[in-house]
């Protein structure tokens, strides 16, 4: 006799997001109202692998194939909430996955262009989002950003890097906030900052797991 596993019912689904937001978002910095109502509202679990559904809302990343993970709920509510959003914004967010901080970003700003460089997890974004006029899923690579709808107020990276490119960053409009997960020395924080006419500069504001995005790796050095 096999066990197989079975979806929880919608009703299950609305108590395990409310529970995230208890659980999770509340208690680690993710205070802005707007996002947290955002993040509560949005069905996780239509972002995810059908055979993932049960655990959409678990306080860890989840595996999309190919390498590559859906982010941690809080790290990206805690970058959504580092952005400072407004109703009007323009967002550049790179790492759209399966489409869900496309989802949420939706719920919160004018206009969300989201890249995605793996042709699956982009047609999965365009299934879940078909309904969401205010996203723009663009299959491109993610280090290339979107430059033909520049310039952005903000740039999202939801994940981790090891850095931000200057091609994003000429994207984002001069005082347009950036906010992204860092790889530091094996260690990943989230961090952000301001595009300025005389440059750039990311603090960081948490040590937090975040899913590492592919194509990002700075040019190692020869040693001898």
């Amino acid at each position: 006799m096999t066990t197989t596993l079975s979806s929880p019912r919608p009703q299950t689904f609305e108590g395990m997001r409310q529970a995230m937001v208890a659980s999770q978002l509340r208690t680690n910095a993710v205070n802005d109202p707007r996002v947290v109502l955002a993040m509560g509202k949005v069905p996780r679990e239509r972002f995810v692998p059908e055979d993932e559904r049960a655990f959409a809302y678990l306080d860890r990343q989840l595996a999309l194939g190919r390498g590559r993970y859906l982010n941690v709920p809080v790290s990206t509510g805690r970058l959504l909430t580092e952005a400072y959003l407004e109703p009007d914004d323009r967002v550049l967010l790179i790492g759209a996955a399966t489409g869900y901080a496309a989802a949420v970003l939706a719920e919160l700003v004018a206009h969300v262009v989201a890249v995605e460089s793996d042709p699956a997890l982009a047609a999965h974004a365009r299934d879940a989002l078909r309904a969401e006029s205010q996203v723009e899923i663009v299959e491109a690579p993610l280090q290339e950003g979107w430059p033909a709808g520049a310039p952005y107020d903000v740039l999202m990276i939801d994940g981790a890097v090891e850095f931000v490119p200057d091609v994003l960053l000429e994207q984002v409009k001069p005082d347009g906030r950036v906010v992204t997960g860092l790889v530091d020395q094996n260690v990943i924080r989230l961090a952000s900052g301001r595009r300025s006419r005389g440059g750039f500069g990311l603090v960081a504001f948490a040590d937090m797991d975040c899913a590492v995005l592919p194509g990002f790796s700075r040019p190692r050095r020869f040693t001898f």
